[in-house]
């Protein structure tokens, strides 16, 4: 290694670069930054962390097992551990989107582990004699292994502020469900007056549906928690020892107190990725619900005069600058927004999935870009619906029930006593005349008041049989 002012020169199998003087990362970083000015995006800050925790479990089962020396496994862990705490994290520079199926950003976690390791020793930056990058920080690994390992434990933290933010959703619309239990409102199928329903009923579905979402994503989780660590290459394990590839996924497991497994077939965990298109799959249809669900919301608040106005959403800006008062529906909005991104990304998650060729699938890359955008942008859309929107929602009751008095829906529960067919001369006479269903009924002597009043309670025509 020569110094030349401020920069050091490295070689690699493309020839000799200059790196500056005093960075961690190397020439092989560099390379990749070169070739990779895509997204803008470097990698995932989660996914360093466990890229370090990958590197000190390995530096210890490799000193352990005289595979490097004992003095520089230890100084491996060290660097790691700075890493693992936040420090250094600006060193790595290798964007989100790279060719290679990740190899530019394990050889950036190389690099940088290796420098601050020499220096840690009392060596010079780039003095690759102390401590090498491929040598001694690689020794036991392939990026084929390491990689996909620590995406997926990357993954989990996301995943599990994810399902903690639908739990917390799913508290506050059970909340409001029981706070408009006794709101009937007008059922609609297909956007027409259908028959009484309680508002209380309609989020305690949304809930439902959304711990349906807990599950299915909870299912996934699961499934990602299998990595492929001791397989190097191709699944094969090639360059490790065979206590290496027995013990590097419990000691990763001890270090990070995670609940990580062994994948079943090294091979199999190497090469086919259709955990992250089942997981993709469980967020894109989480994000349909939410969306769904939106739209209901935004459906329900419109108006304020003119709409169906039968719920007020919380006020949260202005929502026209040129139309005075006007207040958009924005956090619904937002919420659909974020849905369409979801589904996109899990076109794109389910095409890299299906891509991989033989041993290996190089399109991992932007498959954890994308599930992280998910999961992200999923964790703070549920959070802001949550706290900025359905917390505050407030029922229009006394419009809700002018609006059910005044439908023809409610016809539907006199069908067992007069019949269907004089049930729609009734309808279309009182959509006709402007009459009331009631009135009706009791001008042509069809059926008694007091049985009529017992029929036509909307609230008893919202109670499921038990």
């Amino acid at each position: 290694m020569a110094i030349y002012g401020e920069y050091r020169i490295e070689h690699d199998l493309m020839g000799a670069m200059r790196v500056p003087k005093n960075a961690y990362y190397g020439v092989q970083t560099l390379r990749a930054v070169e070739n990779f000015p895509i997204s803008g995006h470097r990698v995932d800050d989660e996914m360093i962390v466990a890229i370090a925790q990958i590197k000190k479990a390995a530096a210890i089962l490799n000193a352990n097992d005289d595979q490097i020396p004992l003095n520089v496994g230890k100084a491996i862990c060290q660097a790691c551990d700075e890493i693992i705490e936040g420090n250094l994290h600006d060193q790595f520079l290798v964007d989100s989107i790279q060719g290679g199926a990740g190899t530019s950003m394990n050889m950036n976690a190389n690099e940088v582990i290796a420098n601050r390791a020499i220096e840690i020793l009392g060596g010079a930056k780039g003095d690759y004699t102390i401590v090498h990058p491929n040598d001694h920080v690689n020794c036991g690994q392939s990026t084929n292994d390491v990689y996909p390992s620590s995406g997926k434990m990357a993954l989990i933290k996301k995943i599990d502020r994810l399902l903690e933010a639908l739990m917390r959703l799913t508290d506050t619309l059970n909340k409001k469900a029981q706070e408009f239990d006794t709101v009937v409102k007008m059922g609609r199928t297909q956007l027409q007056d259908a028959v009484p329903i309680r508002l209380g009923q309609e989020f305690q579905a949304y809930s439902v549906a959304i711990r349906r979402d807990i599950r299915r994503i909870g299912q996934a989780a699961h499934e990602v928690r299998e990595l492929n660590l001791g397989g190097t290459a191709v699944g094969t394990g090639v360059n490790a020892s065979p206590s290496y590839i027995e013990n590097i996924v419990p000691m990763v497991a001890e270090l990070t107190d995670e609940m990580l497994i062994k994948a079943r077939d090294l091979v199999d965990g190497t090469q086919n990725l259709d955990v992250y298109s089942t997981l993709s799959g469980a967020l894109k249809t989480c994000a349909v619900n939410l969306s769904k669900i939106s739209n209901d919301l935004r459906l329900m608040s419109s108006g304020p005069r003119t709409g169906l106005g039968e719920i007020t959403l919380p006020t949260r800006q202005n929502g026209s600058s040129i139309m005075p008062g006007k207040v958009n529906p924005v956090i619904p909005e937002v919420m659909n927004q974020i849905a369409f991104n979801v589904i996109g990304n899990d076109t794109t998650i389910t095409m890299a999935t299906e891509g991989g060729q033989l041993e290996l699938n190089a399109f991992e890359p932007i498959i954890f870009y994308k599930l992280f955008e998910s999961l992200h942008t999923l964790t703070e859309g549920v959070n802001t619906l949550r706290v900025n929107c359905i917390r505050g929602i407030v029922a229009n009751k006394e419009h809700c029930r002018k609006l059910v008095e005044r439908s023809v829906g409610i016809v539907t529960t006199l069908c067992p006593i007069i019949g269907y067919t004089e049930a729609c001369h009734l309808a279309k006479e009182a959509i006709e005349t402007g009459a009331s269903v009631r009135e009706l009924v009791l001008e042509k002597g069809l059926i008694p008041e007091d049985k009529l009043d017992e029929l036509m309670d909307p609230y008893k025509m919202t109670l499921q049989p038990k």
